[in-house]
């Protein structure tokens, strides 16, 4: 079982059986990394329930997120009307192993984007896979799947896709919690600077700001807590790499 008619079904089926959220809460690590940028474009891979592409929309960012799941999806784009933010989110169904987001144009037309102050305002005209860098904050929290997944080539994608001075924030998981879904004993957690190595960017146009494995106490959706590893990878896009300033 490893279609993507496989994959949408069974994550479609995982958020349908829980109750739609009406406040879902960001992921800490995101609150801690992001809460002093400026807002820009941001992409969020795998919103899920979509608390932390609310709480980038709260504080100006204008958010493309997207998700395998049809269900997450809708609930997304639902509740972004419901908190009225919907001129700021805009939820898409992908399968990233076969395409790829592309930031909206500004209401105002494409003129009316700028980068946030303190990065180049230059979009880059380098594509990777038909993306370009229009996003200042590509986010990917906890994308495993059991599912086929070049995961290394959608990140990496995913760094093209950034503006000079864009950050990549990649958070995966460093252990198993009680409540994960896998719970192979066996199973190996890369670390961030493996994930790094994988991605193959150019030194010369990326640079890994952070690479860490913090702890935390996390709660799992019954209520019970447990300290879990997170390993948190932060690559800033700091010029483009066709040549040009």
């Amino acid at each position: 079982m490893n279609t993507t008619a496989d994959a949408r079904t069974t994550w479609d089926g995982i958020y349908a059986a829980r109750p739609a959220a009406t406040d879902p809460r960001p992921n800490v690590r995101l609150t801690e990394a992001v809460a002093e940028l400026p807002p820009g474009d941001a992409l969020e891979l795998g919103c899920g329930e979509g608390g932390d592409t609310l709480w980038l929309a709260r504080r100006g960012w204008r958010v493309t997120a997207v998700d395998l799941s049809a269900v997450a999806v809708e609930r997304l784009n639902a509740l972004a009307r419901s908190h009225g933010l919907a001129d700021r989110v805009t939820a898409e169904q992908h399968d990233l192993g076969a395409s790829f987001p592309e930031a909206p144009e500004a209401p105002d037309g494409p003129e009316a984007s700028e980068a946030p102050e303190g990065t180049e305002s230059t979009e880059s005209t380098e594509s990777t896979n038909g993306t370009n860098g229009r996003f200042d904050l590509v986010t990917a929290h906890y994308l495993h799947t059991p599912f086929d997944l070049d995961r290394s080539a959608v990140l990496r994608r995913a760094a093209h896709a950034l503006r000079p001075g864009g950050r990549l924030l990649v958070v995966d998981h460093g252990s198993t919690a009680p409540w994960s879904w896998n719970q192979d004993p066996d199973v190996r957690f890369p670390s961030p600077q493996e994930v790094a190595e994988g991605l193959a960017l150019d030194p010369a146009g990326w640079t890994v700001e952070r690479a860490d494995a913090p702890r935390r106490t996390a709660t799992g959706p019954d209520g019970t807590t447990a300290e879990v590893t997170d390993h948190v990878l932060c690559v800033r896009r700091v010029r483009r790499t066709d040549g040009r300033a």
